[in-house]
């Protein structure tokens, strides 16, 4: 009997001392590379998986978004002639950026340069923003994709009217591939991600202003119409910020303590007026 509680203690010490002995998994560079790109791909899913989690006000916000660009479906024709009116006028150097900055090579090339940043100077609120960064363009970029391959809508330059659809197709087919815009949904998703580093509203405004030049270069370019920019640019937000939401339960570095805020919108009518305003 001795015998057994000596060897019954024993094998408690030995548990308990294994236990404390046990060393943590080591921060380094490796290890937090594949855990980042774990995150990433989980971004990913989890923002896909939201819509099977919405309540009420996320059903209304998706039917604000939904019904905003309809709005603007309507009046598309008319939008994209009055804009021909003075796109001679804009100049070269923001024609030009607004088409290389929304490209996905030029954008994996400035959101990996985010990540790898923050990642060899082992600073986790820049290795989280370069997740977030390439998760939210990854997630909307596959979207966007698929999205252009269903839908099939025709380009403005391709002379055909904005309600010319050819859609259901594997391969994608050339100027029907409009809707939405990935130049529009790329660019403001990193300067939304971006913009969540800063509190000032200036800095903010400034990095947004900045994120939606690709959209509305493609419309100046005749590549998109404005309802596929307008969505595209809204769906980016959307995107983000569910990102952003599961990457708090993954890192410690948050943004400058603040909560996600609902997002909510209003619209105004008057004498040849139309306003659509959203506050997030």
């Amino acid at each position: 009997m001795k015998a057994f509680r000596y060897l019954v203690l024993v094998l408690l010490t030995s548990s308990v001392a294994g236990q404390e002995l046990q060393p943590k998994k080591e921060k380094n560079l490796w290890n937090n590379f594949t855990y980042d790109v774990g995150n990433m791909f989980g971004g990913v899913g989890y923002s896909y998986s939201r819509p099977f989690h919405w309540q009420g006000n996320d059903w209304a916000n998706f039917g604000y978004l939904t019904g905003g660009t309809l709005l603007l479906f309507t009046v598309d024709g008319e939008l994209n002639h009055w804009k021909n009116g003075f796109d001679q006028d804009i100049p070269d150097v923001i024609m030009d950026y607004g088409h290389e900055y929304g490209s996905p090579e030029n954008n994996y090339m400035l959101t990996g340069g985010v990540y790898l940043a923050g990642l060899f100077t082992k600073n986790e609120k820049l290795r989280r923003t370069g997740v977030l960064l390439i998760s939210s363009a990854t997630a909307g970029g596959f979207l966007q994709q698929v999205s252009k391959r269903i839908i099939g809508r025709a380009r403005p330059k391709s002379g055909a009217g904005s309600a010319t659809f050819d859609p259901l197709h594997l391969d994608r087919v050339y100027d029907y591939d409009s809707f939405p815009s990935g130049h529009a949904m790329l660019a403001f998703s990193n300067a939304y991600a971006i913009a969540k580093q800063f509190k000032s509203p200036w800095v903010k405004g400034g990095l947004y202003t900045i994120g939606m030049i690709p959209g509305l270069v493609r419309v100046m370019d005749d590549f998109h119409w404005v309802s596929d920019v307008a969505f595209s640019t809204v769906l980016s937000i959307f995107i983000v910020e569910s990102i952003d939401r599961y990457l708090d339960s993954k890192y410690d570095e948050k943004y400058n303590d603040q909560k996600p805020k609902n997002v909510s919108w209003n619209l105004s009518f008057g004498p040849n007026t139309l306003g659509v305003s959203l506050h997030f």
